[in-house]
C-alpha cells in the first residue's frame, strides 16, 4: 500500500509553481486541473503538466505523482486524461466521484491510455474525491468498482457546499460524512485520506483536528501549505513509544502465546489477546511501509 501521509496540491496552470514543485517533500504530489483552475487555463494546465512529466519529474523530492482530473460530467475528463496520462504518472485523483460507474469508465480509459502508449496495464493508480452527497452514499460502491483504486479523499469543502451548511474548522456539520469515508475506504482495503484543514495559520487547530482524523481510520491528509506537511508525517506515522510497544507485543504473544498453544498472555500489566497482536503487526507493518518509501 503506498504512502500518504501528505498529499500536496499545486495549480498546474501556475507555471511559477508547478517550477517549484519539485521541491516538495510531501508523499504525494498532485498537479490539480480541478477546482484551483479556471475553464479557460485548463489547456494551459494540461501543458504544463506534459512538461512536468518530460523534464521535472525526476527530480521531484515527493515519492508519488498524481494529477487531479475533471470529473465525468464536466465533459473535461477525457481530454485531462488523454495530456497527463504519460510515463511517470504515478495516479489520477477522480474529483467529484459519485458513483462505481465514474470509477470503470476511468479505469477503461486508463487501460486504454496504458495500452496505447506502451505503459504497464494497471500501473496507473486511482484516487476518488469524496465530497459530494451522492458521493458519500456511495463511497464504498465506488471504492470497490477498480483493483487500481487504492485510496479516498474526504473532500469537505464542496461536501458541506452540497449539504448547504456553513464550513466550520471544528466540523460538527462533517461528522457523518468524514467518519463514512474512513469507513468505506477500510472496508474496500484503501487508504482513508482526510479533508484539507483551510485554516492553515491555526497550527495547533490543525493538529488537534488531524489527530482527531487519525483516530476516525485516516492515515493521511490532503493539504493546501507546505507548513502541514511536517505535522502531518509526524502524526501519521508511529511514535517510538508505540513502535517499543508494537515490538514488546510482538516478542511476548509469539514466545509466550503462539509458541506455547496459549491465545492470551500478559504484556505491561495488561492482556494480549490475538486482536492486540494484530493491532501490533499492523503498526509495524505500516512502519516497514514508510521506512521502504522514504528509501525509494
Amino acid at each position: 500500500m503506498a504512502v500518504m501521509r501528505s498529499v500536496f496540491y499545486v495549480p498546474s496552470n501556475n507555471e511559477k509553481m508547478v517550477g517549484k514543485a519539485t521541491s516538495i517533500e510531501a508523499d504525494i504530489l498532485t498537479l490539480d486541473l480541478e477546482d484551483s483552475v479556471p475553464p479557460a487555463e485548463k489547456a494551459r494546465g494540461r501543458e504544463e503538466i506534459k512538461k512536468y512529466l518530460d523534464s521535472s519529474r525526476a527530480s521531484q523530492k515527493a515519492k508519488y505523482l498524481y494529477v487531479r482530473v475533471n470529473n465525468w460530467e464536466t465533459e473535461m475528463t477525457n481530454d485531462d486524461l488523454e495530456a497527463v496520462v504519460y510515463p511517470g504518472l504515478d495516479g489520477v485523483c477522480l474529483a467529484k466521484c459519485g458513483s462505481g460507474e465514474n470509477v470503470k469508465r476511468l479505469d477503461w480509459k486508463l487501460e486504454e491510455l496504458e495500452q496505447r502508449r506502451g505503459m504497464k496495464v494497471g500501473s496507473v493508480a486511482i484516487q476518488l474525491l469524496i465530497e459530494t452527497a451522492k458521493g458519500v452514499i456511495n463511497a464504498y460502491e465506488a471504492a470497490s468498482a477498480s483493483c487500481r483504486v487504492n485510496s479516498l479523499i474526504f473532500g469537505a469543502v464542496d461536501f458541506t457546499k452540497d449539504m448547504r451548511v456553513t464550513l466550520t474548522s471544528e466540523g460538527k456539520e462533517q461528522l457523518y460524512a468524514r467518519f463514512h469515508t474512513a469507513v468505506a475506504a477500510r472496508a474496500a482495503g484503501c487508504v482513508a485520506i482526510d479533508c484539507p484543514y483551510v485554516a492553515f495559520q491555526d497550527t495547533e487547530g490543525y493538529k488537534k483536528s488531524t489527530e482527531e482524523g487519525r483516530q476516525m481510520g485516516y492515515e493521511g491528509r490532503m493539504l493546501i501549505h507546505p507548513s502541514q506537511i511536517e505535522p502531518s508525517h509526524e502524526i501519521y506515522t508511529p511514535s517510538a513509544a508505540s513502535i517499543e510497544w508494537a515490538e514488546g507485543v510482538k516478542k511476548v504473544f509469539e514466545e509466550e502465546g503462539i509458541a506455547k498453544g496459549t491465545a492470551a498472555v500478559t504484556y505491561l500489566g495488561k492482556m494480549v489477546d490475538t486482536p492486540v497482536y494484530e493491532n501490533a503487526m499492523q503498526i509495524l507493518r505500516t512502519m516497514e511501509e514508510i521506512r521502504a518509501a522514504d528509501a525509494k
